[in-house]
């Protein structure tokens, strides 16, 4: 007998409600985010990239093989209540995670004696598949590098203590007053120290957030800046 799958959604495991998966659409990607638009007296279609990819449905097919009542019940009541992005892993994708949103109602069949059946789990996904990996974070106290293994630029959480300049691959970062250290995201385009805002304590030599591209990147934390720890969030499709 092969392996027995099954996801993890927002820390709890469906195994704890007996539900395993098979897994038709779990290696599907995301579409690319594009415009098209044709241009009178030419042919062919003018293509535009929004430079972003689509979110993505990923439909797991289930089964729950004993105590059907029970199970389901919890199942349902525990996915309908969890609004929003959650944290999503599954076992055929071990090293990765998802950001996903369980949007499908759940329609069931039973067999005849009803301690078993099948249905259908459709979450709505962000287009990412983040590495684990990509969790860990890398310590600076001097210049260095760190290398994006991915085909994709990251936005990564930085840490910084001390003031002072900061290099990370062809953006300076200017750090004028530091309440103890700032948390540079990335991702919100945001600086903060807890619920402090400090985006007014930091200038960006190019006025975007630092992205990791693929492949090196340089670290250099100029004089005054004390620790760098960089969380670089790599991803794939």
């Amino acid at each position: 007998m092969g392996m027995i799958n099954y996801f993890t959604f927002d820390g709890v495991s469906s195994r704890d409600f007996g539900v395993f998966i098979s897994g038709t659409t779990v290696f599907n990607a995301a579409p690319r985010s594009i415009q098209t638009v044709a241009v009178p007296g030419r042919s062919g279609t003018l293509t535009l990239d929004n430079g972003r990819f689509e979110n993505v449905d990923l439909t797991y097919p289930a089964f729950i093989y004993d105590q059907f009542h029970e199970n389901v019940e919890g199942l349902r009541n525990y996915l309908l209540s969890a609004a929003g992005y959650r944290r999503l892993e599954d076992t055929y994708n071990p090293d990765t995670y998802m950001m996903a949103r369980y949007v499908s109602g759940l329609s069931v069949e039973t067999t005849q004696i009803r301690k078993q059946g099948r249905f259908d789990l459709t979450f709505d996904r962000m287009p990412q598949r983040f590495l684990k990996a990509g969790e860990d974070p890398v310590e600076f106290t001097t210049a260095g590098s760190i290398t994006n293994p991915t085909r994709f630029a990251s936005k990564p959480l930085i840490r910084v203590y001390g003031t002072g300049t900061l290099g990370i691959g062809s953006e300076t970062i200017t750090i004028t007053q530091n309440p103890g250290y700032i948390d540079i995201d990335s991702e919100m385009m945001d600086a903060y120290y807890g619920a402090t805002n400090c985006n007014d304590y930091i200038t960006l030599s190019s006025g975007e957030f630092p992205v990791l591209e693929p492949g090196s990147n340089g670290v250099n934390p100029g004089t005054g800046i004390t620790r760098v720890i960089i969380t670089p969030r790599w991803w794939i499709l």
